[in-house]
């Protein structure tokens, strides 16, 4: 997770899969963009994110999308 400096409301460029429907459950946000890819709960958007490398993100991604 990001220290406590660096909470996910510190981050820019959040955005949610257009998958989601629109609604505040059950989603993640993620904010592309940083050296490594933050993730965060959008019910908690002043929380804690946690951080992915990039090559991770995109096995996990592609791992969905299979």
């Amino acid at each position: 997770m990001l220290s406590d400096e660096h909470t996910a409301s510190t981050l820019t460029g959040w955005y949610k899969s257009s998958y989601s429907g629109g609604g505040q459950s059950n989603c993640l946000e993620v904010a592309p963009g940083h050296p490594s890819v933050p993730v965060r709960d959008s019910k908690n958007t002043s929380g804690p994110a946690l951080l992915f490398s990039v090559d991770s993100w995109a096995a996990f991604v592609g791992a969905v999308k299979g």
